[in-house]
């Protein structure tokens, strides 16, 4: 028995990489009876997308052709027509009249002269005819790749039966290859072949995260994550390109060094030069300085020597080489006179067919060409062979100057090649240069590649001060996996001896790791205070503040009484410019204070500022935490699609460098409880748990549990609320930390617990609570307690009590500014007022749906919207006002709509533009409008505003 179009599909296979939502699209378009056309440029994976399509949908046809064309084979008229109908014609031949019988025998046997000059009419009706018959006998699917290559009959022929196949299950898939630039019109041609609702998908580029998870499934892992950015950049984010630069990689006996370009096989220079022998040795020599240059000009290709340069990028250009060039041709950094590669590879197979002697005649030429002085030193260091210590001081200086610039990752690769031409007897060490150049890549988030560094150095260094400052990096780089590490400490110890500046550095190191390690807060303290002490001994005062920063920041969260004063001594001057900014730092230690203080506008100021600094001087780990913080910061402030946004684009960030991605899994799953998906928050939360379980990280893994709990509480899942909070509240009191403000779980667990029928426990929580939120004069935690001890006097039936109580806390949590909080006070009056029905009871509600909606939050509106649904004379207007009747749980409508018509209704909840859907879910504008216009008819609406009144359980009144 065969699958009826409309039954699910099947899961997906796993080999095809980054093209969810693509799939997701084609699929929707196959299920409803439609077609599809794939098209991209070569080896953008259309191949594999539609043997993944055509595996999916082929058991829900009763009968399916395919045809994949050849270039060697497009001029053999009919061969098409012989794959797709030569095994199946004579199930149905019998049906046709004879001429249409005569004409399609002689086109599938080449027995007779049969073409589209004569007999076309008769060949034509029985192509159709042959496909109509066969779709009468259950679904048709025809499969075609390589559409370019479809001879020209068989193409025209398929293109008349498509047109006509109107109301007949007949499916088309099929892939055509365009050019590498977005061109709509290139693909018209094919998809006027098409039936008239057939869907034209084109395939772009993988994003950096996608590549990496391409190379590791098929086998290439270990890549540094600086190979891995190579290898993007340099295919473009094209999957065959990508495939073919990791086998390269994997079969070099020597991989390249950082910084030097990645091998590019011959088949990949094959496939990108195969024009580059019409042009002359000259314009080659052209192409080559162009494809050395960083931002490769007009200007820059003059000042070279190459005299020629207009005419010779101008036949490259028409060649397919080159994208754009000319005097008034733009670079990505809007330089004028711009010579760009038609893509990265076309640049990279240039360069790594020369031989060694051009490439170095290529950057001697653009050593005193360029106009910067960072491009002239590469170039130098590039164009010289051997040691020369004039060359590497020239770097060093250049390192310094990118170091200035925020560009700490050019300074690092910088301060490697002049590490390599650092001649064995000459000025500073060549190991000095390298360690400043390890801890370049720590600050650009380049991970691997400074441990890599740090660890050369320790193989070779003698000096014990270059040696501690290794072993720094070394830990530095474990991040919170420091038990990793944990066989460091004695050895750095050791090489340190008595002297107190390096001493410093492995006591500051020491208190990360009573913390991370040995979860032992008190002990951290204790070491960053003799830090602290000696540093100032040793006039070391960065140090010193890093110390006293991770002290206040110990004393803080144990609530201790000495913690306002040690601050205040972090934050005295001299401040250490990079330190004051640094995510341990003084300034992020402020943030912390202020935001657990409830001064959420100061801390926004605060964070805001930071951020733009780190971003200026190209500091991607305090990057990574700094947009943490402001997400955090909007979060507590009731901005919940700004707080999502933010938590995403950090953790995209942790993702990329490998900098924090168990913390950044916690909070994203806190922002997406808050104004995403529940889901999705529980499975970034259970991997933030994990992680932080591998790490041994307990201060971590006690805000996972945190985060866990809250997605639980938010799901619906009281039980699970109440496991993953208690074992946080144990991990906690372990740990010492006594600030509630820190990991804010106590009016979560609270409330679970009066759910699961554990009130008395409810209460012991509330009450052992407030002694340090008074001290410590946290606001927002007593009133969020208020809420929850409402809670416990429902339960117990003092419901005035408890409703008055309710709107106390919702008054103090919108004077303090904590709009989300204020909301769910606002739901929990609405859910006590529904046991007494009246117009308190609905304009409880009204307000808990208005409150919820300026928040953006998406998935309580889902919670008000189930509670409406389960008591609906909550929401019943009075019987003398004209308003609507409470629609059906809008779960369950919105359960009806497709997978990207529901991910555009959950953008439009969050506020979201066209455009801006367009640009989260990667589609065009017109697409959007489309979508939404078959959201509008499915959940019968008729605007953006019904959809978030249907979300917070009404329809608008007509």
């Amino acid at each position: 028995m065969r699958r009826d179009f409309e039954e699910p599909v099947r899961p997906r296979s796993d080999q095809v990489v980054g093209r969810d939502e693509l799939l997701g699209r084609a699929g929707e378009q196959l299920v409803r009876g439609s077609s599809v056309l794939l098209h991209g440029p070569p080896g953008i994976g259309k191949s594999t997308v539609l043997r993944a399509l055509a595996a999916e949908y082929a058991e829900s046809a009763r009968t399916v052709l395919r045809c994949s064309a050849t270039e060697s084979e497009s001029h053999l008229p009919f061969l098409a027509l012989v794959d797709l109908l030569g095994l199946v014609a004579d199930e149905v031949a019998d049906t046709l009249p004879a001429p249409q019988q005569a004409a399609l025998e002689a086109a599938l046997t080449g027995r007779a002269e049969s073409s589209l000059t004569r007999d076309a009419l008769a060949l034509r009706l029985a192509v159709l005819s042959v496909l109509r018959a066969l779709a009468a006998k259950g679904p048709v699917l025809l499969v075609a790749d390589d559409l370019q290559w479809l001879d020209a009959p068989s193409a025209e022929l398929l293109g008349f039966a498509a047109r006509r196949l109107g109301g007949m299950p007949v499916r088309m898939l099929g892939a055509v290859r365009t050019g590498t630039e977005p061109k709509e019109q290139e693909h018209d041609p094919y998809l006027r072949a098409y039936p008239p609702e057939a869907l034209a998908l084109r395939l772009t580029p993988l994003t950096r995260p996608q590549v990496s998870e391409l190379l590791a499934a098929r086998g290439y892992t270990g890549l540094r994550r600086s190979t891995l950015r190579d290898i993007h950049h340099t295919s473009g984010g094209n999957p065959l390109f990508a495939l073919e630069l990791g086998r390269a990689l994997a079969e070099s006996p020597t991989p390249p060094r950082p910084g030097e370009p990645l091998p590019v096989p011959t088949s990949l220079r094959a496939l990108v030069l195969s024009r580059l022998e019409l042009l002359c040795a000259d314009a080659r020599q052209t192409l080559l300085v162009a494809s050395a240059g960083a931002r490769p000009t007009l200007a820059l290709l003059h000042a070279a020597g190459r005299t020629n340069a207009e005419s010779e990028t101008a036949l490259a250009a028409s060649l397919g080489l080159l994208a754009s060039h000319g005097p008034d041709a733009q670079g990505p950094d809007g330089q004028e006179g711009a010579v760009r590669f038609a893509h990265p590879l076309v640049s990279a197979a240039l360069y790594a067919q020369a031989t060694p002697q051009e490439r170095r005649a290529a950057h001697a030429a653009l050593s005193t060409a360029a106009s910067d002085p960072i491009e002239r030193a590469r170039h130098l260091a590039l164009a010289t062979s051997g040691t020369d210590e004039r060359v590497a001081a020239r770097l060093s200086e250049a390192a310094a100057l990118a170091r200035d610039r925020g560009a700490p990752s050019v300074a690092a690769h910088l301060g490697l090649l002049a590490a390599r031409h650092t001649p064995p007897d000459g000025g500073p060490g060549a190991d000095e240069r390298r360690l400043r150049s390890a801890e370049d890549a720590l600050t650009s988030g380049e991970i691997d590649l400074a441990r890599e560094v740090a660890r050369d150095v320790l193989d070779r260094a003698t000096d014990a001060a270059v040696r501690v400052r290794a072993w720094m990096v070394v830990i530095d780089s474990a991040g919170q996996a420091m038990a990793e590490v944990d066989s460091v400490f004695p050895q750095a110890l050791a090489d340190a001896g008595d002297d107190p500046r390096l001493l410093a550095l492995v006591r500051y190191q020491l208190a990360w790791r009573a913390l991370l390690v040995g979860g032992e807060m008190e002990k951290g303290r204790e070491e960053a205070a003799e830090a602290a002490r000696l540093a100032a001994t040793a006039a070391d005062r960065s140090t010193e503040l890093l110390a006293l920063s991770f002290q206040a920041q110990m004393e803080t969260l144990m609530g201790h009484p000495e913690a306002p004063a040690t601050l205040e001594r972090a934050l005295r001057e001299p401040q250490d410019p990079k330190v004051a900014c640094d995510h341990n730092g003084a300034g992020a230690t402020r943030f912390r204070w202020q935001i657990m203080s409830d001064q959420l506008t100061d801390a926004r100021a605060t964070i805001t500022r930071l951020l733009g600094e780190v971003r200026r001087r190209g500091m991607v780990e305090s990057e990574v935490h700094f947009l943490r913080g402001l997400a955090d910061t909007e979060l507590r402030s009731g901005h919940c699609g700004r707080a999502l946004d933010l938590a995403h684009e950090s953790l995209r960030l942790a993702r990329d460098t490998g900098i924090g991605e168990a913390a950044g899994n916690m909070f994203t799953s806190l922002a997406e409880a808050a104004g995403g998906d529940v889901h999705r928050a529980l499975v970034l939360a259970d991997d933030a748990v994990r992680r932080a379980e591998d790490d041994g990280d307990l201060i971590y893994l006690s805000r996972a549990l945190g985060a866990l709990g809250h997605a639980q509480l938010v799901g619906g899942d009281a039980a699970g609320t109440v496991r993953s909070l208690r074992r946080a509240r144990e991990l906690e009191q372990g740990l010492g930390i006594f600030d509630p403000a820190r990991g804010r779980w106590h009016g979560d667990l609270a409330e679970a617990l009066v759910q699961v029928g554990e009130p008395a426990e409810a209460q012991d929580v509330i009450t052992a609570t407030p002694e340090h939120a008074v001290r410590l004069r946290r606001a927002s935690v007593l009133a969020v307690l208020d809420r929850a001890e409402a809670l416990v006097k429902a339960a117990g039936g003092q419901h005035d009590a408890a409703a008055e109580q309710l709107t106390s806390a919702q008054d103090q949590l919108a004077r303090l500014g904590y709009g989300l909080e204020e909301a769910r006070a606002a739901l929990a009056l609405a859910r006590l007022r529904a046991e007494r029905p009246g117009r308190a009871a609905r304009g409880s509600y009204d307000e808990a749906a208005r409150l919820f909606r300026r928040c953006k939050a998406v998935p309580w509106l889902r919670q008000l919207d189930a509670f409406a649904a389960a008591v609906p004379s909550a929401t019943a207007a009075p019987a003398s006002v004209s308003a609507p009747a409470v629609a059906e749980s809008a779960l369950s409508q919105l359960d009806r709509l497709a997978a990207t018509e529901r991910q555009v209704a959950a953008l439009v909840l969050e506020g979201a533009t066209n455009r801006e859907i367009a640009a989260r879910l990667f589609i065009s504008v017109k697409t959007v409008e489309a979508t939404l216009t078959r959201v509008y008819r499915k959940l019968g609406i008729r605007s953006r505003v019904d959809i978030v009144r249907l979300a917070a359980g009404q329809q608008r009144a007509e």
